[in-house]
């Protein structure tokens, strides 16, 4: 992880949060007062970004963090993660900020844990989309990659993506490709959305790398596959939810994408209890 960029991060969270001082700790904490407190987890779930936890106090500073577990870890109900140690005030001022990100990540990791499962025993690979909180996606796809799942473009730097409306400008599936190929480099691949049969045919004849089968049902997709016959990359997307991402999956495509693992998460209830002074 680019810490420059996650310390700024975090500092803004705690700017946000704390905009001069924690009025409710700082009139009744004393400024040199020491405790500890327990990290536990009051559901089952997968654990992602417990350095950004930690990170959070190491700004603050004053804190030690004995971690317990690792990222990518299963936890149980009520099982400890951590124990902090440190300056009373500043366990406290951090509290909400360092389990936002805790919660959210665990929440993606746990989320996206339980669609890898669903895709156990075939070829097929889960992505995630830019689908993500703004300032958030470098964090938010960590956690994909921590639950099992395989990160799709970062950003639109990234790779090539032709979707509808490009289409459209560009007047065509196979204009959009020669556009696409003729005024980027060589190493680029080019992926294509399409949303027909037709669609499909034209991405096949313009030798599309990769080929986004977008809101198709199971019987289309499959004849789409027949169709490319494995002269490019196949993803699926679309309408993928956790009861249907099976059946997709045994149909044969390389990936599927779901939006849903970042932007639709549950985070995973997790607690700074039990604070003792020391």
């Amino acid at each position: 992880m680019n810490y420059l960029l996650i310390d700024k991060m975090i500092k803004d969270a705690l700017n946000e949060d704390i905009s001069n001082e924690d009025i409710t700790t700082n009139s009744i904490i004393e400024k040199n007062s020491k405790s500890e407190i327990d990290l536990i987890c009051k559901e089952d779930g997968v654990l992602a970004g417990l350095d950004i936890f930690k990170r959070v106090f190491y700004i603050l500073g004053n804190v030690d963090v004995t971690l317990f577990k690792s990222d990518g870890d299963k936890v149980k109900k009520d099982e400890k993660i951590a124990l902090l140690r440190g300056n009373t005030r500043n366990l406290l001022a951090g509290e909400r900020v360092a389990l936002n990100y805790l919660q959210r990540m665990s929440g993606i990791a746990t989320k996206t844990n339980r669609f890898v499962k669903k895709l156990e025993g075939s070829k097929t690979k889960l992505l995630d989309t830019r689908k993500t909180i703004p300032n958030m996606r470098n964090l938010e796809k960590y956690a994909v990659k921590v639950g099992g799942g395989c990160n799709h473009r970062f950003n639109l730097s990234d790779g090539i993506l032709l979707k509808d409306n490009h289409i459209d400008a560009a007047g065509g599936v196979k204009k959009a490709i020669e556009l696409a190929r003729n005024n980027t480099s060589f190493v680029r691949k080019i992926e294509v959305e399409v949303e027909d049969l037709e669609m499909v045919k034209e991405a096949v004849k313009a030798k599309a790398d990769i080929i986004m089968l977008d809101n198709m049902d199971i019987d289309m997709a499959r004849e789409a596959l027949t169709i490319i016959n494995k002269k490019a990359t196949v993803e699926f997307s679309g309408n993928v939810n956790i009861d249907n991402i099976e059946e997709i999956g045994k149909i044969g495509v390389d990936y599927i994408s779901v939006g849903e693992l970042t932007h639709s998460v549950k985070a995973l209830d997790l607690s700074m209890k039990n604070l003792r002074n020391i």
